[in-house]
C-alpha cells in the first residue's frame, strides 16, 4: 500500500493532518472509506492504550483493494481552545470533518466517487448515518460498536457498572456524583440552548448542550429512516456498548429493513480485538496489552463494501 500525507480542512479554521491509505494494485477506480473516530480526542491510527484500531482498519482494507482516508481528531489538535466553546457539539467536534475527507475522496481521479463509505466507531458509529444525512451522501455505510441509544443513557449505564464494583464507602460517594449528573441529563431537555450552554455536566467545561444537540437528532431516527446499505457489527465481548443492549436494539429497530446486515463477533471487545479482562473497571488494563483488529472482521468489511455493487 500506499500511504499519502493529506490535509483535511486545509482552508479552514482548523486544518488536520491525515492519512490517504491506496492499495498498491488496483484495477481501475479504487472504493474508499471514511474512518470516522469514537468520543474524546483521538489520533487518526485511533489509538486506545497500546491498540491502534484504526491504523489495523486502513491497512487490512489496502490489502483487500479498498481505499481509506484517516485523520487526527479536531478536539485533539485544537482541544485547548475548543473546551471553552459552550456550543460545542457533535457537528464541530466530528461531522464537519468527517464531511470534509469525504470531499478530498471525491476530488481525487484514484478514487470511485460513487463507491465511497464510511466507518464509524463507537460514537463515530453513532454518528455515521446523520454524517450521511448531512452532507457525506455515502454508497454505504458502516458501523462499529455503536449504539442506538442516547450518549447519556450508554455514559450512565457505564458509570453504573463502575459504581457496583466499588467497595461501600466508595460507592456511597461515586453514588452522589452519579445521582447529580444523572439530574442534570434528565432536566436538560427542557432547557434552552442558552441554559444548557451554561450548565457543565461533566469535568470543567463539558455541558448540556453538547448531549442535548446529540439527542434532539436521536442516532435512531437517523438509522431508520437510512435506506442505503447498511453494515452493523458488534463485539460479544464489548463493555462499553454491549450486544445485550446496544446491537440487540439496533436489530430491533431494523429488524424488518432488507438493506442492513448484522454481524455479532465471539469474544471480541469494543476495539474488536480479543476480549482479556471483559469489565468496564478493568478498560485501562485491557488496551493496554498490544492487539490487532481481528482479521476476520476485516474480511467481513471489505467483502461486504465489494458486494454492494455486485
Amino acid at each position: 500500500m500506499n500511504e499519502e500525507k493529506i490535509i483535511v480542512g486545509a482552508k479552514t479554521k482548523y486544518p488536520l493532518n491525515g492519512l490517504l491509505c491506496i492499495p498498491n494494485e488496483t484495477n481501475g477506480l479504487i472504493p474508499a472509506v471514511v474512518l470516522v473516530h469514537g468520543s474524546g480526542p483521538s489520533t487518526m491510527d485511533g489509538r486506545v492504550g497500546e491498540n491502534y484500531p484504526f491504523r489495523d482498519i486502513a491497512e487490512g482494507l489496502s490489502a483487500r483493494g479498498i481505499a481509506t482516508i484517516r485523520y487526527d481528531k479536531r478536539t485533539l489538535v485544537y482541544g485547548k481552545q475548543m473546551k471553552h466553546d459552550k456550543d460545542l457539539s457533535v457537528k464541530e467536534e466530528t461531522i464537519e470533518d468527517a464531511i470534509l475527507a469525504t470531499e478530498l475522496l471525491r476530488q481525487d481521479p484514484r478514487i470511485d466517487s460513487n463507491k465511497l463509505f464510511i466507518i464509524g466507531h463507537s460514537l463515530g458509529g453513532m454518528l455515521a448515518p446523520r454524517i450521511d444525512a448531512e452532507g457525506g451522501n455515502f454508497a454505504g455505510v458502516i458501523i462499529l460498536g455503536g449504539s442506538p441509544r442516547t450518549l447519556e443513557e450508554i455514559m450512565m449505564d457505564q458509570n453504573t457498572e463502575v459504581l457496583n464494583s466499588l467497595n461501600k464507602f466508595l460507592k456511597m460517594i461515586a453514588g452522589k456524583q452519579l445521582a447529580k449528573m444523572s439530574s442534570k441529563f434528565d432536566g436538560m431537555y427542557n432547557m434552552t440552548d442558552e441554559e444548557a450552554q451554561q450548565t457543565i455536566v461533566l469535568g470543567k467545561y463539558v455541558t448540556a448542550y453538547y448531549f442535548k444537540e446529540m439527542g434532539e437528532h436521536p442516532a435512531s431516527q437517523y438509522v431508520s429512516e437510512l435506506d442505503k446499505p447498511l453494515l452493523i457489527l458488534q463485539g460479544e465481548k464489548d463493555f462499553q456498548v454491549t450486544a445485550e443492549t446496544d446491537f440487540e436494539g439496533y436489530k430491533n429497530l431494523l429488524c424488518n429493513k432488507p438493506n442492513v446486515t448484522f454481524t455479532l463477533y465471539p469474544n471480541l471487545n469494543h476495539l474488536f480485538m480479543p476480549s482479556i479482562y471483559g469489565t468496564v473497571i478493568k478498560a485501562k488494563k485491557e488496551y493496554n496489552v498490544p492487539q490487532h483488529v481481528d482479521q476476520k472482521v476485516l474480511d467481513d468489511i471489505a467483502d461486504w463494501i465489494h458486494s454492494v455493487f455486485n
